[in-house]
């Protein structure tokens, strides 16, 4: 029964658009990342992995190597399934861009044929047992929500001037923003949508504002979702228009070096002003940028994780708690040469290796 209910409750969900419209983009609130959603989604001043597509695009342009980067999560009970999968590629001039797929599936829904019922009342469908349901479902479909970002950032560099009579406080600047195009399908009924997002993030140190060598950075992040309108047109006889709401994220977060212990320690806090506000609590502790361990808290929601990094590759965990039950995430995140004249070079160098080892044959 328990199964059952929540078979429903996740039905709810997904049809939820095509009678209310105010829900629509509730799957991408799903987060994105392993990392990101141990910390309970305080994300936005940091953005510093390929999920930045999702959090703050402003922040793309601060990652310094290129990044693959994937997710699963195991949602309800794993009746549905959320997969995110993103790159991102640095250019000269501090610019990059990213490309992401996310989807959410939810595999054998049941649905039954209720057209017998047409031109009966409801006399007839109390005291008539052939009109009563059977309980066995006619059928089973499966309901997906897609969503294709591609975004492009820029990073600025610069020195304010604070009136301090030595020096300028330095500062980084990351502008950026993403086009995304939503496809959601319920059996044979198709949505789609288009959506523009615009984030930036600042960063400066504090090491240099306060002239104390031990302390470390400043982060800060904005984010507006779905910034011009984000509306999603359904193939339906009604042609129903769904609204996906605006929200701005707002973060902050500090990272501060252990050096004694080997370590840095990041705290971070964001707030979403959809749905009346919620808000965003996120530790993470890093031990020789080898290991990480970190807790997060939301809207009366816990969540955990933890990173290993092995050859240069990142594994990432996450569990996260919600009203329905417990819920995993798994991820993982492999860097490499970010400038695309180093990964020329690369391929240039392998090439001269492959001749000389011909020649030794």
């Amino acid at each position: 029964m328990k199964r059952i209910a929540i078979t429903l409750f996740v039905l709810g969900l997904i049809s939820a658009p095509l009678v209310a419209g105010r829900y629509a983009g509730d799957f991408m609130m799903i987060g994105a990342g392993a990392r990101a959603l141990g910390m309970g989604g305080a994300f936005a001043a940091l953005a510093d992995d390929g999920s930045a597509i999702y959090w703050n695009s402003g922040g793309l342009a601060q990652i310094k190597d290129s990044e693959v980067s994937a997710m699963h999560a195991f949602l309800y009970k794993n009746l549905a399934s959320y997969d995110h999968l993103s790159y991102v590629q640095p250019l000269p001039n501090e610019v990059a861009i990213a490309f992401n797929v996310t989807r959410l599936t939810v595999n054998d829904i049941p649905y039954f044929d209720e057209r017998y019922l047409i031109g009966t009342n409801v006399d007839q469908r109390i005291n008539d047992s052939a009109y009563h349901l059977p309980g066995v479902p006619d059928g089973r479909f499966r309901s997906t929500d897609d969503l294709y970002q591609f975004a492009f950032a820029k990073n600025i560099k610069f020195g304010a001037n604070m009136g301090w009579q030595f020096f300028e406080v330095p500062f980084e600047l990351g502008v950026g923003g993403n086009v995304k195009f939503i496809k959601r399908q319920i059996r044979d009924n198709l949505g789609t949508g288009t959506g523009l997002d615009l984030g930036l993030k600042l960063r400066t140190d504090l090491a240099v504002i306060l002239d104390q060598d031990e302390l470390g950075s400043l982060h800060f992040g904005l984010n507006f979702q779905d910034l011009a309108g984000t509306t999603i047109s359904w193939d339906t006889p009604s042609e129903i228009k769904d609204e996906v709401l605006f929200n701005t994220k707002v973060g902050l977060g500090i990272v501060q070096p252990l050096p004694n212990w080997n370590s840095e320690l990041t705290l971070a806090y964001d707030y979403d002003y959809v749905y009346n506000g919620t808000s965003h609590y996120g530790m993470d502790w890093n031990y020789d940028s080898r290991a990480n361990l970190r807790l997060g808290y939301y809207d009366t929601n816990f969540s955990c994780g933890a990173s290993v990094k092995l050859y240069g590759v990142y594994l990432d965990y996450a569990l996260i708690t919600n009203p329905i039950g417990v819920s995993n995430r798994v991820g993982l995140r492999i860097s490499f040469l970010g400038d695309c004249y180093e990964i020329r070079n690369l391929f240039l160098v392998g090439a001269r290796v492959t001749e000389l080892l011909r020649l030794f044959r």
